[in-house]
């Protein structure tokens, strides 16, 4: 089973690994410290050297083809907890280390998100229809990080958190004008309109989305006030009060994040105040994993801060308040793979088996990012000016309890 013999007995540090080989013969490969302990079987002696030259993304396929496979008791969730936190010495392997300083050279090229690319990218992914992802998210398809307040919360109370949290950072007031850069099926922008007298402008490069979500204004008599456009927000010229990007910055790519906050800049009055809600890592700069860019999310990667603060100060951006959402995203991927396991025939139904792997090795492999690796949510709160909000954070929370209330008030149910 050479040459991945040799690199798995480096990577597994904590917990075991038990590999049987195409040929039936089994391999133990242990560490010093306790992990859970796994039993794969691989039916293909190409792995043996795929995996070991491109392991994230060999796995991933070798998962959705059947060509891998985990017996006596194991899951996929087992599998993927013990690559997590062995991850870090899997990168320090040799080859492994090599590999990555050539890709890290062309990693910008892995990350173009121009005009029309960006299109194709985002329908690859959100345009798989809405019945799907109903399937697995929460009643009101919000497709991003949730915010869970309390142990026990559903899905769709920490949803609704998240989305008062950000509106309490916005510092709306009547009449004002407020951009929603990649709206998702809309939720966000339907609930500011309903919590504030405020006009919401959402733009999506997904046909589906923009669908949706404007017969979900019509519905709720919203229509007036919120509006849903199929738009590069590159092509926005309009002045806003306030702007919001919730789960788009990921697809931005890092040689767009000058173009990204020029353009913010460029929107916004003085004393407007933008409000950014992403992925990001702990880590230095890196790359995507190459699975990930291949079969869910093609041109998109998650920034180190480092990264993000560059282009921030570059357009004279004040950051008046960063907040780490740093478990939540975690528990709301357990939530969503829960949801998609429960419905896994009729996604196989709708597709096939091999699209149902994908999806499980992508929902579970993401929720170990942030349990075990360096991903994490970040909120950034910006404007020209330093006071543009209150100089403490007190509002924040004292405007989450006032929403709470106004939310009884106007009977808003989840």
């Amino acid at each position: 089973m050479f040459p991945l013999s040799h690199m798995m007995k480096s990577f597994i540090r904590k917990g075991r690994l038990t590999v049987i080989d195409a040929d039936g013969k089994r391999h133990v490969f242990g560490g010093q410290a306790p992990g859970p302990e796994v039993t794969m079987r691989l039916t293909d002696k190409r792995l043996y050297r795929t995996l070991v030259f491109n392991p994230e993304l060999s796995a991933g396929e070798a998962y959705m083809d059947g060509t891998m496979r985990f017996e006596e008791g194991s899951t996929l969730r087992d599998f993927l907890t013990l690559f997590s936190i062995n991850r870090l010495s899997l990168g320090s392997y040799p080859l492994q280390k090599a590999l990555r300083s050539i890709k890290m050279r062309f990693r910008k090229r892995q990350q173009s998100n121009k005009k029309g690319e960006a299109q194709q990218n985002v329908a690859h992914h959100y345009d798989l229809g809405n019945d799907f992802y109903r399937l697995f998210l929460d009643d009101n398809m919000l497709y991003s990080c949730a915010y869970f307040r309390e142990p026990g919360e559903t899905l769709e109370q920490a949803q609704r958190n998240k989305l008062r949290l950000l509106a309490s950072k916005l510092c709306l007031k009547e009449g004002m004008t407020v951009l929603d850069i990649g709206c998702g099926w809309g939720d966000l922008a339907l609930y500011l309109a309903q919590i504030e007298n405020v006009r919401v402008t959402g733009v999506t490069l997904s046909r589906e989305q923009q669908k949706l979500a404007s017969e979900r204004a019509q519905q709720a008599g919203l229509s007036d006030r919120v509006k849903f456009e199929l738009r590069d927000y590159r092509d926005v010229d309009d002045k806003f009060d306030r702007i919001v990007s919730v789960g788009m910055f990921e697809h931005v790519g890092v040689q767009h994040y000058d173009e990204f906050f020029s353009h913010l800049n460029d929107l916004m009055p003085d004393d407007g105040i933008a409000v950014l809600h992403s992925i990001g890592h702990m880590s230095p700069p890196g790359m995507a994993s190459p699975w990930l860019r291949k079969y869910i999310f093609p041109g998109a990667y998650s920034p180190a801060l480092s990264e993000v603060f560059e282009s921030v100060e570059k357009n004279s951006l004040w950051v008046m308040d960063l907040e780490f959402l740093r478990v939540h995203y975690a528990i709301t991927l357990s939530h969503w793979a829960e949801r998609f396991e429960k419905n896994r025939e009729r996604v196989i139904a709708m597709y096939d088996e091999r699209f149902a792997r994908m999806w499980e090795f992508y929902l579970i492999s993401a929720e170990m990012m942030f349990r075990t690796g360096s991903q994490l949510v970040f909120h950034m709160q910006m404007s020209r000016k330093r006071d543009a909000a209150p100089i403490t954070r007190d509002y924040i929370t004292d405007k989450q309890r006032d929403y709470i209330e106004r939310e009884k008030t106007l009977n808003l149910s989840l």
